[in-house]
């Protein structure tokens, strides 16, 4: 138990260090004249900046990097077994399944979240929440699931899964890999503390003028997510030096598995991207405790700024969190059809066109705001010139299932999901493209029903897809197929009662994030509810199978799957520096059916990758 004494210590640090900065800054507002010390809100920004440098010191990054700096010998807390899930940990797959695990953690409250609000939602009237508990829940739902999305498959599947895909020992670099986690908690801790300060009322695009007038809570949303942000930049930094420089001898650009390449694309739009909600938070930060007025009309000002610089992340953002999740599709998809991966190279070339066109459509959001209209045709036109480069996407995944040995698993069964999800977000996002369309649909629930069917449906069905390909690596066990498949369908067919049926109020005029609602829409807002609270039982059976496997579940095989690519040719789970040798890399990833052909080879040991003719178990 001397890791989870760690943690508490470490938060007993945050804690002191957070008193300490609330009095630091009183302390200088005294000396400054202001009549009321400790009652501003840039106490609260000096307090979280010193409480996040003491819980990052406490949970082990002053012993492992920081003594270094002062010349003297950095130490290491080791932990046995489970234990070293809380420690600052430098091993790429511990960090994996430390975010995997605690998102799905953030996954489960804010779906709570969600059945609170369709509890509400399920007659007009208000029934048990005020308006305003409503939309704070509705902002702390948003931006916690935001989170997950943007979190749990880079920083979960992309932590553990691409070092062993490419051959190598570890990320780039470790301690920088194990800080990005450790920045994690402090931003969950800020966004749950909200409710207590009168909760997030601006939802989590957080605009102006309100974001810069309510309560406080926005000072800690604003704190959270500019933390948020730089994890993610300092995470797509370490995987984009980790694919360039560490691949094994033979992994050329051509022989890269297709999840890395997404990951690899990802890694860009974060770096280039993120900055951006970053900066329009800290000019919200800065109109709230520093008196200036990027935002205030009254001021000289413009509340309209706030959207272009925030949209300008927020649209390449929907790549960062789906790109990795097409990645992750294909990659399963290919394995579970026995077949070369179909149109290799266009899939590669259709990320990097998302790369190059995620940044010229962010507006398409803001065709109501008032912008000038002469920008509407370029930004329709940007819009509907994306959805080139995903349909190669679906290309590549239709041909590699056409005709395809299928071996319908859960992990597959997941996948072909996203195809079918995805392809229903977009064909509803070409209506939101279109502007006299987007002008009638624009803040309904047909807004909300697309953007669950894009991220939802596709990324986080992705990620569970992930999840149960991975699991036997992982943890060395194996779970329940039937309860995997129960799960599936169950998710599935409540996913789609739910986000399809939501379309119908959307069309006839109803808002999102408002509490209330005409009685007319009543029927078709408690089958929504009834479908969303159908959804949110099926993991239970997740939960459960999950848990119970990772306990007493049966011993995996090394390969499970009979897949080619490196990670299932070690063993499982792996060891610390994941193969007993370097690999060589011989062939193709997806070389299915090519007689002979090999992905990597240990040349010392005289062990090679499995051959292209495995069939990969039973039912094939």
């Amino acid at each position: 138990m001397h890791a989870l004494k760690s943690v508490a210590g470490a938060a007993g640090l945050g804690m002191i260090g957070f008193y300490l900065g609330l009095g630091f800054v009183a302390v200088l507002r005294a000396m400054l004249g202001y009549p009321d010390a400790w009652g501003g809100e840039i106490n609260i920004v000096g307090g979280y900046v010193f409480g996040l440098v003491g819980w990052l010191m406490g949970i082990g990054m002053w012993g492992i990097w920081i003594r270094e700096w002062f010349g003297l010998k950095t130490y290491q807390r080791r932990a046995p077994g489970w234990q070293r899930y809380f420690t600052f940990n430098t091993d790429h797959k511990v960090i994996g399944i430390q975010y995997l695990v605690t998102f799905i953690v953030v996954f489960l409250l804010a779906g709570l979240l969600a059945l609170g609000m369709r509890l509400e939602l399920a007659s007009s009237g208000m029934q048990f929440i005020s308006h305003s508990q409503y939309n704070g829940a509705m902002g702390l739902h948003g931006i916690l699931m935001i989170a997950v999305a943007v979190a749990a498959v880079i920083g979960g599947a992309g932590n553990y899964a691409v070092p062993l895909m490419i051959g190598a020992d570890d990320m780039a670099f470790p301690r920088l890999n194990a800080l990005t986690f450790w920045l994690i908690p402090p931003v969950a801790v800020a966004l749950l503390a909200t409710p207590f300060l009168g909760g997030i009322e601006t939802g989590w695009t957080a605009y102006p003028p309100l974001s810069t007038t309510t309560n406080s809570s926005q000072i800690l949303f604003d704190l959270a997510i500019i933390t948020f942000g730089l994890t993610s930049i300092l995470g797509g930094l370490n995987f984009i030096i980790t694919i360039i420089f560490m691949r094994a001898p033979g992994m050329t650009w051509g022989r890269l598995p297709i999840f890395v390449w997404s990951m690899f694309v990802t890694s860009w739009l974060a770096i280039f991207f993120t900055q951006g909600f970053a900066v329009a938070l800290l000019m919200i930060l800065l109109d709230r405790v520093a008196g200036m007025a990027f935002f205030s009309a009254e001021a000289g000002g413009d509340p309209l700024l706030y959207q272009h610089v925030f949209w300008f992340y927020s649209h390449p953002a929907v790549y960062i969190m789906v790109l990795p999740g097409f990645g992750l599709a294909l990659e399963v998809i290919s394995h579970f059809s026995r077949k070369p991966l179909f149109a290799y190279r266009y899939a590669v070339g259709a990320f990097l066109g998302i790369l190059g066109l995620s940044g010229v459509v962010w507006a398409h959001h803001m065709f109501t705001s008032g912008m000038p209209n002469y920008l509407h045709g370029p930004f329709l036109v940007a819009t509907e010139l994306i959805s080139i480069p995903t349909g190669l996407i679906f290309l590549s995944a239709l041909g590699t299932i056409w005709m395809g040995k299928l071996w319908l698993q859960t992990p597959m069964l997941f996948a072909m999901a996203v195809i079918f999800n995805f392809a229903c977000g977009g064909v509803t996002g070409i209506f939101l493209a279109d502007v006299p369309t987007d002008i009638h649909l624009h803040d309904t629930y047909f807004v909300v029903a697309h953007f669950h069917y894009t991220i939802v449906g596709g990324e986080i069905f992705a990620l569970f897809a992930g999840i149960y390909y991975w699991f036997p690596k992982m943890t060395g066990r194996m779970y329940n197929e039937t309860l995997a498949k129960l799960h599936f369908w169950w998710m599935f067919i409540g996913f789609n009662l739910t986000f399809f049926t939501m379309h119908l109020p959307g069309v006839k005029g109803m808002n999102r994030r408002v509490a209330d609602f005409p009685e007319s829409l009543d029927n078709l807002n408690m089958l929504v509810s009834i479908s969303g609270w159908l959804l949110g039982l099926s993991f239970l059976v997740f939960m459960y199978n999950m848990i119970n496997a990772w306990i007493r579940g049966p011993v995996a095989e090394a390969n499970p799957w009979r897949a080619r690519t490196l990670e299932w040719q070690t063993t499982s789970p792996p060891p610390h520096e994941n193969f007993p040798e370097q690999p060589v890399i011989k062939g193709h990833p997806y070389d299915y059916g090519v007689p002979g052909s090999v992905h990597g080879v240990f040349p010392n040991s005289g062990l090679a990758g499995a051959p292209s003719g495995s069939a990969g178990g039973g039912g094939q």
